[in-house]
């Protein structure tokens, strides 16, 4: 019989979709394996495949606030006795970072301060049995007050607050936590904001007697020495060890159910084409954004891919240097690479090495893996495109956007030729006829003009990389570079390069922006980084742009002559 019931589309709170009778794949005993679990747990996987409803039926299991045994009493997770005792005996502090998006790290931290008062707020009983200076410092939370290092500990002292007034112990579940992490290295501020969300979450995850569980859901896991370090108890259930595999995506029988359900099994085979292929520690696993949304609408579209958060992957591929542009045409072609495959990735990594870059497109659900398989000190597998959904984000939103490879790669090689060279007028004057001719003005005039220059000269001088340590948006002196080429052969030219939009707003020609940015890199005392590396042949280029319209001036470190 047709089902009737309503397809969650973009709802993601567990006690809505029980209580208002929509369509529910039933992952509660995902439940049981968090109880039976490590104590602080980390899921990474893609986006939409899950992971907000799952944390947020954990929070309506464990919370003491309100009786929400009803929720559960027809799903899986009913059967199991033991486990339903421990259900509703704890407070819980529930984050999402999903939406934390900024461009700028006070942004960042603006919006972070905001969902750690609501948090507060949405335990104000507390009050009531805080001692006088307990009630300061969660005033100063409330009012947005505190100092940095005051939010550091909100977490932790939040834990104990609660276990003193419930003499139970709080679980902790956090939403999306590298959400900020992946917006933070979007847009250059990766460094300051990962040492407060190592120190947020070290204080309250680490050697807290008041904790009593803390699940976390991502996208990647950040690796250890950036972001959890010591954090001895953590446990990671990526999509390549087999705990809780099934829990996050639909199996093949959940989605011939959903089907039958809505009387559409004979679509089975085209569903399976464009939603299915993901491997998750032997798990074949559906995209259940696409699932749902077919259900809904009857009709096959690449639902995930387009929605938000493809930017990211574009800018990547369409600067990657040609050997990931031959590995990507083989696996658009229906074949498949081997890669060395890691799950703890550093995003600094990403746009620096190809291992990273793969293994970020494995994580993000934009790759498949098979044949997974242990090589002397490194784990390899085979690397895939999923299905015909993702297909379509790579042939028509990234391959399409690609340069002609026979003419303009051969432009390029001259350009870097004549960059490391030190023919520098010559690289000016090809550089600038490169971009006006192949850049599309579309790329080049909106908001993101800067990063995309930024992005194109990084994808251009990676190639370089067994010659030259790259290095992009880092600190030296009293600023942040755009980009620096650091030799490794300490007597060859080390290469700054500083990136300005003409901002016609302040009366800005290329004169005056050609000026500051050249003022800025003396004045912020770029060079100071490779001085201490002992290296002091220094070319600083600086490239300003309106537009498709681009100049470019060169001068050396220490004598200001371009």
């Amino acid at each position: 019989m047709k089902i009737t019931k309503k397809t969650p589309i973009g709802i993601s709170d567990f006690k809505e979709i029980i209580n208002e009778n929509c369509y529910f794949v039933d992952k509660s005993l995902l439940i049981k394996e968090v109880i039976k679990g490590s104590k602080i747990i980390l899921y990474p996987r893609p986006r939409r495949f899950g992971k907000t409803l799952n944390l947020s039926m954990l929070r309506y299991f464990y919370d003491n606030s309100e009786d929400n045994a009803l929720l559960f009493e027809n799903l899986a997770i009913s059967q199991e006795q033991s486990i339903m005792q421990k259900q509703g005996k704890h407070p819980v502090i529930f984050i999402t970072f999903k939406d934390v998006k900024s461009d700028n790290f006070e942004n960042c931290f603006s919006s972070i301060k905001k969902i750690i008062k609501q948090e507060f707020e949405r335990h104000m009983y507390l009050m009531d049995k805080l001692n006088y200076f307990q009630k300061r410092y969660y005033e100063k939370i409330l009012l947005e007050t505190a100092d940095y290092s005051d939010y550091e500990i909100a977490f932790k002292n939040l834990c104990m607050y609660l276990h003193e007034y419930h003499k139970a112990n709080p679980v902790i579940l956090i939403d999306e936590y590298d959400m900020p992490i992946h917006s933070a290295y979007v847009y250059g501020y990766y460094d300051k904001l990962i040492i407060f969300i190592r120190n947020l979450l070290s204080a309250c995850l680490k050697d807290n007697n008041y904790l009593e569980k803390a699940v976390m859901t991502g996208i990647l896991r950040v690796a250890k020495e950036s972001i959890f370090s010591g954090l001895n108890n953590l446990d990671v259930c990526s999509i390549l060890q087999s705990y809780s595999s099934d829990k996050f995506g639909f199996t093949e029988k959940e989605v011939e159910k959903c089907l039958a359900d809505y009387d559409l099994s004979d679509r089975l085979p085209e569903i399976k084409e464009w939603y299915d292929g993901y491997n998750f520690y032997g798990f074949a696993i559906y995209n259940p954004w696409s699932i749902l949304n077919f259900l809904n609408r009857k009709t096959i579209s690449p639902y995930w891919v387009n929605t938000s958060g493809n930017e990211m992957i574009k800018n990547l591929l369409q600067v990657a240097k040609s050997g990931v542009k031959k590995d990507l045409e083989i696996l658009v072609e229906n074949g498949s690479i081997s890669r060395v495959i890691q799950d703890n990735i550093v995003y600094a990594d990403v746009d620096q090495s190809d291992d990273a870059l793969w293994n970020f497109l494995l994580m993000s659900g934009y790759l498949r893996y098979d044949n997974l398989q242990q090589e002397g000190l490194y784990w390899m597998a085979e690397l895939s495109i999923p299905n015909k959904e993702v297909q379509y984000l790579f042939e028509y939103e990234v391959i399409k956007s690609w340069f002609n490879k026979t003419q303009n790669d051969v432009k390029l090689e001259s350009i870097l030729d004549y960059l490391t060279k030190g023919d520098l007028n010559l690289f000016k004057y090809n550089f600038i006829q490169f971009c006006q001719n192949s850049f599309s003005y579309f790329d080049v005039s909106g908001k993101e003009s800067e990063k995309y220059y930024h992005a194109f000269v990084l994808g251009m001088i990676i190639s370089l990389k067994n010659s030259y340590t790259i290095k992009s948006n880092r600190e030296s002196g009293f600023g942040r570079y755009d980009i620096m080429m650091i030799p490794m052969d300490k007597s060859q030219r080390a290469i700054i390069f500083e990136f300005k939009k003409v901002n016609h707003f302040a009366d800005e020609d290329f004169t005056l922006a050609l000026q500051d940015a050249k003022t800025q890199i003396i004045e912020k005392q770029y060079a100071s980084e490779l001085l201490a590396l002992g290296i002091s042949n220094i070319i600083n280029v600086v490239a300003v742009f309106d537009k498709k319209e681009v100049k470019v001036e060169w001068f050396a470190a220490f004598d200001n002559e371009s």
